[in-house]
């Protein structure tokens, strides 16, 4: 692995890490040539194909602490692949390149292969908070064919790595993960919903709902007027991943829609 290709790694990985969902900040372990085990080091992980010219996918594998805080949600529970999109999306940027809506992988299927969801030879980048919080894996594919990194201004852009697959020739070594930092990691403490602070969630005001009939759906025209089930002047819904956390009042925000919070319900409620 060349000083370049590691940089590039890093740098991907580095982006990653910083939207990341973690109590404390993470810190890049080196980047070293990936291993069929790695995915046993840790719970849960995401990848997403990439868009724009760039070939190959991201990888992100996260921990148990992680994995359980999303499946404790309050808001129910919560899929890996949407809350690692951010760093999805941050890795691929500075790939050059777009990512794709992410796939949560089943790390604990008997026949789940990491190196065929990598299509190959891949460097690996631990992410160490309180222990090996997590790890950005990179196809050796994907970053000989790296563009000019996606940034706001392209004067911290790196440089791509046109024809550098020569320079990817080091033999992957099959052995497991051993992380080259030598840091013992430390009791986790309980973290709560802290861990989740920093995860994006899709937020859906409903004013009502309907039952319409599949002729009367493709009867529809501009102007027709739908009655819902719900009085004039009655609450709208509040959901969050589809699940109703709140109602409130709809109002006019500098001419856009807003929603006035008036009542927060408890974990019982449905919709």
């Amino acid at each position: 692995m060349t000083d370049v290709t590691t940089a590039l790694a890093e740098s991907v990985a580095e982006a990653a890490a910083a939207v990341l969902p973690a109590v404390t900040p993470l810190v890049l372990g080196p980047a070293q040539p990936g291993s069929p085990h790695v995915a046993a080091a840790f719970a849960g992980g995401a990848v997403a194909d990439l868009d724009g010219g760039v070939p190959g996918c991201v990888v992100v594998l996260v921990g148990r602490e992680l994995v359980d805080a999303l499946a404790s949600s309050p808001m129910g529970g919560l899929d890996v692949a949407a809350a690692v999109q951010p760093a999805l999306d941050a890795a691929a940027l500075r790939l050059g390149a777009r990512a794709r809506s992410g796939r949560t992988l089943d790390l604990a299927a008997d026949d789940f292969d990491i190196t065929t969801v990598l299509a190959g030879g891949f460097q690996t980048v631990p992410l160490i908070g309180t222990g090996i919080a997590a790890a950005v894996l990179v196809p050796d594919l994907t970053l000989a064919g790296a563009r000019e990194p996606i940034t706001e201004s392209s004067a911290t852009a790196l440089p791509g790595l046109p024809g550098a697959a020569e320079q990817l020739a080091d033999p992957v070594v099959d052995e497991p993960f051993v992380p080259a930092f030598g840091v013992a990691p430390a009791i986790v403490p309980q973290r709560g919903l802290e861990l989740l602070h920093g995860v994006d969630m899709e937020v859906t005001v409903e004013l009502g709902r309907t039952r319409m009939t599949v002729r009367d759906l493709l009867a529809l025209t501009p102007g027709a007027v739908l009655e819902l089930d719900r009085a004039a002047g009655s609450p709208a819904d509040l959901l969050v991943n589809g699940r109703l956390v709140a109602r409130g009042e709809v109002v006019v925000v500098d001419e856009d829609f807003g929603l006035r919070v008036t009542e927060i319900l408890d974990a019982t409620a449905s919709v």
